[in-house]
């Protein structure tokens, strides 16, 4: 399937056009119309219908969606349908938080390796893993399938070991440091800036206060 034109505001909706399918299901509800869907989604029908005929469209006019099978091929679409297995380079909170997020199985990511610097967490397991030191990190890459790395690492470390999983063929980064990487056309980062995100959520408070106390 041809995606490289579909914008990359499209692509950002299919994982919540998943996961609100996912929620219909646990539902039993069985097929579902864009008008529907739009409410529970808070966008128009006529952007979900014309979101989806990148993908070729799936529903039937008077019908709607079938709940299960679109479901399915967003999956597809969304490479959920392949495990993919990953590793986490930072043992702390937010590593150890997000090695313990079972979610991730369940779309098919599989957590293969944990890394960190501190000789103290060496050898201490998360969910059945063993923690690694850093400097494993190259020769575990040599001998183990990874296809997505997670940098959790303070933001002077996330640079270097950026440079050794690229070096080492890693092609996709998920990074939650405090930096922006400078890396190939052929790596792709998606980095998760917290303080960003928290920033933003302060401003619209900031707003809305500000609307409501006139």
């Amino acid at each position: 399937m041809e995606t490289k034109d579909i914008s990359k505001a499209v692509i950002k909706r299919l994982p919540r056009y998943y996961r609100y399918l996912g929620e219909l299901l646990e539902e039993h509800v069985e097929r579902i119309s864009s008008n529907d869907l739009s409410k529970k989604m808070h966008v128009t029908a006529s952007q979900i219908r014309q979101d989806l005929n990148n993908f070729g469209g799936f529903g039937q006019q008077g019908y709607g969606y079938n709940v299960k099978y679109l479901y399915k091929e967003i999956g597809k679409i969304l490479g959920l349908d392949t495990v993919h297995p990953m590793i986490i380079l930072g043992a702390g909170n937010l590593g150890q938080a997000l090695a313990n997020y079972s979610d991730f199985e369940k779309r098919g990511f599989k957590l293969v390796g944990i890394f960190d610097i501190n000789p103290v967490l060496e050898g201490m397991a998360v969910r059945g893993i063993e923690i690694q030191m850093l400097s494993d990190l190259p020769f575990f890459l040599k001998e183990t399938q990874v296809d997505i790395a997670i940098l959790t690492l303070p933001k002077n470390k996330a640079k270097e070991m950026a440079n050794i999983l690229v070096e080492n063929g890693i092609k996709a980064i998920w990074n939650f440091a405090h930096i922006d990487l400078d890396t190939p056309e052929d790596v792709i980062v998606e980095n998760v800036h917290l303080s960003e995100s928290l920033m933003a959520l302060s401003y619209n408070i900031r707003q809305y206060r500000q609307e409501h106390d006139k």
